[in-house]
Parts: structure tokens; sequence; C-alpha cells
């Protein structure tokens, strides 16, 4: 039905986190309508992300600029005795907003969701293991979605670093801020009296 090189790119497109065949014949029919300069724009900021973005060596958190380490980990004001390991960057960004943690860093990149030895490889946990055990780390925060996967994940960690002797702590759950008790369901309930304070 589609041309080869259309096929191509809603295959590619198809690829992106959350986008399926018939967003991504969105997209490349999008792409079919745009003036040539911009196209040329486009594949020139892809291809400068590739070339001007490099990862975190301590965190993992993608930045542009001089040396190894991204804004965040070089801030001499950030407490370096706290980490919060996030399963992905974007989650990075609410915390960040809250103005409420001064801490680093672990991207993980992912959850588990089986034990298999190449799901954990997935996930930098041996990383977050070595710099958890640097002498002026005294708290790891496992700050991951509440889903089957971030819990099983969780878990998992909990056991890998708890012979480092470090506090290890999440966060707390249960009722947003604004909401009302009669249309709380029972396990957002159920966590929000765990973690009363």
């Amino acid at each position: 039905m589609y041309s080869p090189q259309i096929r191509k790119l809603i295959d590619l497109f198809s690829k992106f986190p959350t986008v399926g065949p018939r967003t991504a014949a969105r997209f490349v029919f999008y792409l079919l309508r745009l003036p040539k300069e911009e196209i040329q724009e486009l594949t020139s900021a892809i291809s400068d992300l590739k070339e001007k973005v490099k990862l975190c060596e301590f965190c993992f958190k993608s930045f542009e600029g001089e040396g190894e380490l991204c804004e965040i980990c070089r801030d001499p004001r950030r407490d370096k005795s706290l980490i919060c390991a996030i399963e992905k960057e974007i989650d990075l960004i609410p915390v960040e907003r809250t103005k409420k943690y001064q801490g680093l860093y672990f991207v993980l990149v992912g959850t588990i969701s089986t034990l298999k030895r190449e799901d954990i490889k997935k996930i930098r946990a041996e990383e977050l293991l070595e710099r958890a055990n640097k002498p002026e780390v005294k708290e790891i925060i496992l700050a991951l979605n509440p889903t089957t996967e971030g819990e099983a994940t969780v878990l998992y960690l909990e056991r890998l670093l708890k012979p480092l002797n470090k506090k290890i702590t999440r966060l707390g759950r249960g009722l947003p801020v604004g909401a009302e008790l009669e249309y709380a369901d029972e396990e957002t309930l159920s966590s929000a009296l765990e973690g009363r304070k």
C-alpha cells in the first residue's frame, strides 16, 4: 500500500515509545508536506543530538557541555550523601520542580519485569551499587513508579544494596493534595495509611 521509503519511515517511527503505526504514518505524511529546509533542520538536529549530547559519568543524565559530569553532579551545593534512583531521565524533571530534593540522581533506564540476568543488566544495577558504595553516600532513595515492574525493581535493588548498610528509602505514597477520601481507591488508601507520618 505504501511505497518502500514511506513504509521504512513508518517502521522507524513505530519504534518510538507510545507511537503505533497509525501515529507513525501521520508523522511521515506530515514530513512529506514540510518544505525541504525544515526537513534539513530536523535531520541536522537529530544528527547534532548524537554528536553534542553525552551521558553523565555519575548519574547517566544526558547533558551538553564540558567535562564528564552533568550540571547537577558538578554543582557543589548538591548534597552528595543522597542518591535518588529514578527509572528514566524524564522522571527527574518533576522531582527537580519541587525544589525539595538537593541530592544527586541515578538514571536506571527502565525497570525489570522478571529477574532474568538480561533484564537486570539493562537497569545499570551494578553501576548503582558502585555509586552507592562511595563513603560519602548515606542514603539511596528508590523513586520508581508504583507499577508491578517498578515494585519488582525496587525489591531487587533493596536486596542488592542491603549489604552496604546504607539507608534505603522509597518515596511515600498515598493521597494527592486536594483529593477526597470518598474517591480514593483501596490501594491508594492502603498506601496512605502505611506511609502515614
